[in-house]
């Protein structure tokens, strides 16, 4: 557990760091709104080529991890269409309770994803963000066109979106990259890689950057169900899942970080497009960053 802490204390280090710059306006002017654009486009597209297209991954796993994480969605949806049937919340709530018990922030994953598991790790990391990613914000939207929206989801933008996607786009190369073994010329690795080390830093203070400690006052029972069931409830079903798949190793190790990670800063946007509601999902993306830098120490000691 000391260890685990030690590993995992950078992470949370640097999300405060970008909150207190935040707050003091530092470096000024709309410098963070920038950096988080310049992180999303560039450095972390940058990594997942390099740390990728370095990776020598047997093919079994590629299935193996698409079939855990698909077992593992269903059955946080189940879960949450079980709470929604005994609460019966209004369509913005529990599709803003949805978004945070099932989404997960990628940032925070693959840099505690590398920090405690190596470049193997990070690999297997990113593998199961390109896997989790577009199936998330299907499953996203749909419950909002089922709960939410007035009037029909528009799917064309959403598929877009999705296959542009710039952690979907640098894995998917990265993959081919690795698969076909072309590694990296002097020149072309020489960019990759200060690129790909400034990526996990910079986004983790982007992620700081963007909580909104104020919407946390008047922590209402959707939040404290979304949390609870996020933080707790998702890898402890994970770690039960992947028992019963038999599955085993850093590819079960991967998946419980995953499923014990805050939810993703993104889920606000959506709940702004789609008729969410907003305020609920910024304490949820606030409360549950914090919250985890208890929940995830003691999850992963658990049951790692």
């Amino acid at each position: 557990m000391p260890l685990m802490v030690q590993a995992l204390l950078p992470v949370f280090i640097l999300i405060m760091l970008g909150h207190v710059f935040r707050r003091i306006d530092f470096p000024g002017g709309d410098f963070w709104p920038q950096a988080e654009r310049f992180t999303y486009y560039v450095l972390f597209p940058a990594m997942l080529v390099f740390k990728l297209g370095q990776a020598r991954l047997p093919a079994s796993a590629y299935g193996d991890i698409a079939l855990l994480i698909g077992a593992m969605l269903i059955a946080m949806t189940l879960i949450l269409a079980i709470a929604q049937w005994f609460w019966r919340w209004s369509g913005p709530v529990f599709s803003s309770v949805y978004q945070g018990a099932i989404r997960f922030n990628s940032y925070v994953g693959l840099a505690a994803g590398g920090m405690l598991l190596g470049d193997q790790g990070l690999s297997l990391t990113a593998i199961a963000v390109a896997i989790m990613v577009p199936l998330l914000n299907l499953l996203c939207i749909l419950m909002f066109s089922l709960v939410a929206t007035e009037g029909p989801v528009r799917l064309v933008p959403v598929f877009k979106a999705i296959v542009t996607n710039p952690l979907i786009v640098g894995s998917v190369i990265g993959v081919v990259w690795s698969f076909f073994e072309i590694g990296f010329h002097p020149l072309i690795g020489g960019i990759l890689e200060p690129l790909s080390n400034l990526a996990l830093p910079m986004g983790l203070m982007t992620v700081g950057a963007g909580l909104q400690l104020k919407a946390l006052r008047g922590a209402s029972l959707p939040f404290i169900v979304s949390s609870a069931l996020k933080l707790v409830g998702f890898p402890l079903m994970t770690a039960g899942l992947a028992l019963l798949l038999g599955l085993e190793g850093m590819m079960v190790q991967v998946a419980v970080l995953l499923s014990a990670l805050p939810t993703a800063t993104s889920a606000y946007i959506l709940a702004r497009q789609l008729g969410g509601d907003a305020p609920l999902v910024a304490g949820i993306i606030s409360g549950q960053t914090l919250l985890a830098i208890v929940t995830i120490p003691l999850m992963l000691s658990i049951l790692w």
